[in-house]
């Protein structure tokens, strides 16, 4: 059986088209060719041969069929690799031809059939005269019947064109005028060519006559029907209409009834298959086209006429005005759709027009009654209840809405699917729509994942930045959030934005693994290249995210006091007591002291002066402080009562007692300035004078230094002055030098003279 089916193989591989061009394959012998005939018929007139043969050949296709899908499989995957190997598949269609070529193709075979039917030059004027005869005689007709039913209107005084509310007998008189008399002079013109011998001519003039009155019937009756809305604000669009509308509706209906009559019997008889089968296509063609370019033009008028309303049914908003509305304002999205899809099937040469333009109609119709659930969907969305919603369950209810317009949009496409044969649910027909819809289904279901995803982290982040600044102090925490809420917000966007495009580019079939790569080592580079830049950028998000600098803040970083004024992503802006404004990287910052956070002490040390008793200066200083937390201005900067902790320590012989407030942040330098001022005036008034560094020195022998001291001025009056020290008297070291008085261990003597009189203790003195 194997020797009969590879003949079989090589007859088929000799077919053109089938076998490659460049190869020239040897014919077989007359000998050969008789030989394999004859096994052929052998083989068939055995019925047990044949079953043989039939159960191979259905083996070699299975095997065949299973080669093609690995192939197939090996092509690419994902959705653009679906869409490679339906062009791929589509490529033998139409015999290879492209679209123009076969229109150059039907247009060839129409000009043999009009050569054939008009090429005598006898029978071309035969033609031409029966048909300028027969349609000058309809067209006489039709004028003199026009004329004559105008004078019996004017005679009887009635109206001959529309009024902006007519009546029915206007309307109806409006139609008789424009349509009967043409219609009367068309059946008088066919019944007086029946009784002639039939030719092209006059097949063609009543052809064209037929045409001419459906479009006349077509343009009254549009007419008509827009007369009826002149009522709810349409007159404007109603005159536009009228004004403007009519020749293109003529031409629309006269060109489908000059299209759909090629078609009859008798026509194609006429002029044949070839020419009756072009000229319906080309006609129907430009109706389409007119159509179109009358839903263009004409799009705001009808949208008007649709839409307007009066002002009491516009008041009640009523399920009708609503629907209304909506398919005002999307009426022309089904009728581009339904001449969008006339257009390809006839100019794709599918066949069967009337069954298309059916299936293009009745996808119009769910496209209407979707996109007014669409339409209702969005009006519901934007009038629903004003509830106290969080931001995420606001933002969660528009999902909700998205997602059921996504849900009407995709039974939208299995209904439509199936009206035009196919489904989207059924991947029994060929792996090629199984990969498709299963791409497209990936795609569909990864964007409102990362659509949700965004939604939750958003109404996250939104959500902990307004709890953190509304909970702490409002301006410093406010510029904390705004500094970091855009950050986070854009590095999980961005984050979410990769993800979701390295899956939807997976699915669609390109090869993520070059763009991984290439990403991770144009990372490592940025990251070698910006080391001090990602440490300050990293260093400040830590510092941001921890709160531990803010606007406003009194800090001490790295050396750098002052007030924070500024935040970045990589610096701080400082500014010192001088005015100074110092830009810090973070990177920099090793410590932070913060001056401004929670509370302050204001600490003082304050030396007593040496004949105060303590405790008169303990209850001094607890006055003062008293004082100061009465006062309108400090009581709300210091948070708790003066805290005596007690003499700290000597200096001097003076007692350093050392106290401290609880302050607000930043008010602690306030707070002791103020009490030192006070304590200082206090003072002042008492006449007690702040301590100074003092040292008691006793003499021994006094007498006799004295005498030694008044010989020795004597002696020299000019170098030296007198002076007198009295027992016990205290005298600073400054004090006795000046004089002139060492003091060597304890005792006190005469510089120059050194008289030796006792020796001086000095101790210290409180």
């Amino acid at each position: 059986m194997w020797c009969l089916v590879i003949p079989l193989q090589a007859g088929a591989a000799g077919i053109p088209g089938m076998s490659s061009g460049s190869e020239k394959e040897q014919a077989p012998s007359p000998k050969e060719l008789q030989a394999s005939l004859e096994q052929v018929i052998g083989v068939l007139e055995s019925d047990q041969q044949r079953t043989a043969l039939l159960k191979q050949l259905k083996q070699l296709r299975q095997a065949s069929q299973e080669a093609a899908a690995e192939n197939g499989g090996s092509e690419g995957g994902g959705l653009l690799g679906a869409l490679a190997s339906s062009l791929e598949s589509g490529e033998g269609q139409n015999n290879g031809k492209a679209l123009l070529a076969i229109w150059r193709d039907r247009a060839g075979a129409a000009w043999q059939d009009l050569q054939e039917d008009f090429g005598n030059t006898r029978q071309w004027w035969l033609g031409v005269r029966d048909f300028g005869l027969t349609l000058l005689a309809w067209a006489g007709m039709a004028t003199l019947f026009y004329f004559m039913l105008r004078r019996v209107l004017y005679h009887y005084g009635l109206r001959l064109e529309l009024t902006d509310q007519p009546t029915a007998l206007t309307m109806l008189r409006y139609c008789l005028r424009r349509v009967v008399p043409w219609a009367v002079a068309f059946g008088l013109t066919l019944t007086a060519t029946s009784w002639l011998e039939s030719s092209s001519g006059i097949v063609l003039a009543l052809t064209l006559g037929y045409a001419t009155v459906c479009g006349m019937i077509f343009a009254s009756v549009c007419e008509v029907v827009f007369a009826l809305f002149t009522w709810g604000h349409r007159r404007v669009a109603l005159r536009i209409l009228r004004r403007q509308a009519g020749w293109p509706l003529f031409a629309i209906g006269a060109l489908a009834a000059l299209g759909d009559a090629t078609n009859s019997a008798i026509i194609t008889r006429t002029l044949g298959d070839d020419l009756a089968g072009f000229l319906s296509e080309f006609i129907g063609l430009c109706a389409i086209l007119v159509s179109g370019a009358f839903i263009i033009r004409f799009k705001r008028p009808v949208r008007h006429l649709i839409r307007n309303r009066p002002y009491h049914q516009r008041r009640d908003r009523r399920l009708v005005s609503e629907l209304l509305l909506v398919l005002g304002n999307i009426w022309h999205i089904p009728a581009l759709l339904v001449v969008g899809a006339s257009l390809i099937a006839v100019a794709s040469y599918s066949g069967d027009v009337r069954s298309d333009f059916g299936r293009a109609v009745l996808t119009a119709g769910l496209l209407v009654v979707m996109l007014i659930i669409g339409g209702l969907l969005y009006r519901s969305s934007q009038r629903a209840p004003e509830r106290r919603r969080t931001r995420y369950g606001k933002r969660l209810v528009r999902f909700g809405y998205a997602l059921a317009h996504l849900g009407s949009w995709i039974v939208f496409a299995e209904l439509a699917a199936r009206i035009w044969g196919g489904s989207l649910l059924n991947a029994s027909n060929g792996q090629l729509g199984e990969r498709i819809m299963l791409s497209l289904i990936s795609v569909g279901v990864t964007l409102l994942v990362a659509w949700l995803v965004w939604i939750i982290a958003d109404t996250a982040i939104h959500r902990a930045m307004t709890s953190t600044s509304r909970s702490q102090r409002g301006r410093a925490r406010r510029a904390r959030a705004e500094t970091i809420t855009p950050l986070l917000r854009n590095i999980v966007f961005v984050t979410i934005v990769v993800i979701t495009a390295i899956v939807v580019l997976a699915n669609l079939g390109v090869n993520v693994t070059p763009l991984l790569a290439g990403a991770g080592v144009i990372g490592l580079a940025v990251g070698f290249g910006a080391q001090t830049l990602v440490q300050d950028l990293i260093t400040g998000i830590f510092i941001l995210v921890e709160d531990t600098l803010a606007i406003d803040d009194f800090v001490d970083v790295g050396g750098n006091v002052g007030t924070v004024e500024k935040l970045s992503l990589r610096t701080v802006r400082l500014r010192d007591l001088d005015g100074i404004l110092h830009a810090v990287p973070f990177s920099q910052i090793k410590a932070v002291q913060n001056y401004s956070r929670e509370f302050g002490y204001a600490l003082f040390r304050i030396r007593v002066p040496h004949a105060m008793p303590i405790d008169d200066a303990i209850a001094m200083i607890q006055a003062v402080a008293d004082e100061l937390r009465e006062d309108a201005l400090f009581r709300f900067k210091i948070w708790s009562p003066l805290e005596l902790q007690g003499i700290e320590s000597f200096d001097q012989g003076a007692a350093i007692v050392r106290a401290r407030f609880r302050t607000a942040p930043v008010m602690q330098w306030d707070v002791a300035r103020e009490f030192n001022l006070r304590l200082k005036r206090r003072m002042d008034a008492a006449g007690v004078d702040l301590a100074m560094p003092r040292m008691s020195v006793t003499l021994e022998n006094a007498e006799a230094l004295r005498a030694a001291g008044q010989s020795e001025s004597a002696r020299q009056p000019a170098s030296r002055p007198r002076y007198r020290l009295r027992a016990g008297s205290a005298l600073s070291a400054e004090t006795l030098e000046r004089l002139g008085v060492e003091e060597r261990h304890g005792r006190a003597t005469d510089a120059p003279g050194d008289s030796g009189a006792g020796d001086g203790a000095t101790t210290p003195h409180p």
